[in-house]
């Protein structure tokens, strides 16, 4: 496929980054929601965490045929077919009377994006070269933080006028608007040419991409490091300030709307900073091996400072956040450590990991809460032996990826 032009570039970033916005805004809402649900349909904490991480359930049992068929049909039809699913989700979101009907609505709305991050990678990293890649990663993890804050005090402020059900109706709306932007500007996908020497292609195939040292590397902070991350950012980080620092809704859900600015910014400057750290050696897992611990030991303090934090929470959450964000530069490095016939699946692949880890993390620290509290722990005391369990498993994963030797592959 021939390069864009930049014109066309800046189009179809931005009409991908449209669907990629409210993917995420769908991803988080359920964390300013959760006070409201949690009463109207009596929910625990444990119900709380599978509600939430159903959205990651059903968007991480797609991603292995989503790598297939973004391969073979490529992003636009692909992308194309799966937000038809996801307009279907929000409506059934909306019409829900029980928790169980609510789960499988949001199970459907995962899977419906599921393709609204992968697709456009695979595109880019066939239509753009490598520098270009890591700023477009970046930027749309910027679009998703830029969700993320209309997923908080935007909502807080809509609730009591529309209430949620016409909010879900509306993002079913505004997901119809995308498809709509994705059809008129997205190119068609053209197959990888066979080689110059007249040899078939060779067979593309997922155990390429899981029993390569490169994706072992990476697989373990992506699961734990960036999932987990993703999990408390979407979910657990709203109860911890209304449990544990005593924040009131509002009060919570202004702090995740500048805990979300905050990481909008953050992906902002990685996108203007990786084409320059790229140039001068600074590789993503030298980035990871020196950035990351930082995000330990935020999270450390975070816990030990428990009920009173109150007056240092959001920052100390942007803390947190901003460190864990040198996780994400695994997913494009592993994208490019495999040639382009390969993409959609090594993209996909990581991918499964990381939404894997969101849902494992987010009902993990519910069960875990709701279980120290059946112990006769306190419930401040329970969440921070939750999140504890957490750190531990995020140092571990780390210690992992110092272990591990890698080789590249050969892009081509």
């Amino acid at each position: 496929m021939n390069p864009m032009s930049k014109r066309t570039a800046i189009v179809v970033f931005v009409v991908f980054a449209f669907a990629y916005f409210l993917s995420t805004l769908i991803r988080a809402i359920t964390a300013t929601l959760s006070p409201t649900l949690t009463l109207e349909f009596a929910l625990n904490a444990r119900d709380l965490g599978l509600l939430a991480g159903g959205y990651f359930l059903g968007f991480s049992a797609t991603q292995l045929p989503l790598g297939a068929w973004l391969d073979r049909f490529g992003p636009k039809k692909v992308i194309l077919s799966f937000l038809g699913l996801a307009v279907l989700g929000c409506l059934a979101f909306a019409m829900a009377t029980s928790f169980y009907a609510l789960l499988a609505a949001r199970v459907l709305c995962g899977v419906g994006v599921s393709a609204c991050l992968m697709a456009p990678l695979t595109g880019y990293r066939r239509w753009f070269e490598a520098a270009t890649l890591m700023r477009c990663n970046s930027w749309m993890l910027m679009t998703g933080a830029l969700g993320m804050v209309a997923a908080t005090l935007p909502v807080q402020w809509l609730m009591p006028l529309v209430g949620w059900r016409i909010l879900f109706m509306g993002m079913g709306a505004m997901l119809l608007l995308s498809m709509a932007l994705i059809a008129w500007q997205v190119p068609p996908w053209q197959l990888a040419a066979a080689p110059s020497d007249g040899s078939s292609a060779p067979k593309a195939s997922y155990s390429e991409v899981w029993r390569h040292p490169y994706f072992r590397k990476m697989a373990a902070i992506g699961f734990f490091c960036y999932g987990g991350m993703v999990g408390i950012q979407t979910l657990w980080a709203t109860p911890w300030l209304i449990k544990v620092t005593a924040f009131s809704p509002l009060e919570a859900a202004t702090g995740m709307f500048w805990i979300n600015v905050a990481m909008l910014v953050t992906y902002w400057a990685w996108g203007l900073a990786n084409p320059w750290l790229a140039q001068r050696g600074y590789s993503a897992e030298r980035l990871i091996t020196f950035g990351l611990p930082f995000s330990f030991v935020v999270l450390a303090i975070i816990i030990g400072l428990g009920d009173t934090m109150a007056s240092s929470a959001q920052a100390l959450f942007v803390l947190y956040f901003m460190g864990c964000s040198f996780a994400s530069l695994a997913q494009p490095a592993v994208g490019m450590a495999f040639p382009a016939r390969l993409a959609g699946r090594a993209l996909s692949a990581y991918n499964l990991l990381i939404f894997a880890g969101v849902f494992a993390v987010q009902w993990g620290i519910g069960l875990a809460v709701d279980g120290l509290k059946a112990m006769g722990l306190a419930e401040r005391v329970a969440f921070q032996g939750a999140m504890s369990l957490f750190l531990l498993c995020c140092i571990g994963s780390y210690v992992y990826f110092l272990v591990v030797k890698s080789h590249n592959l050969k892009t081509s």
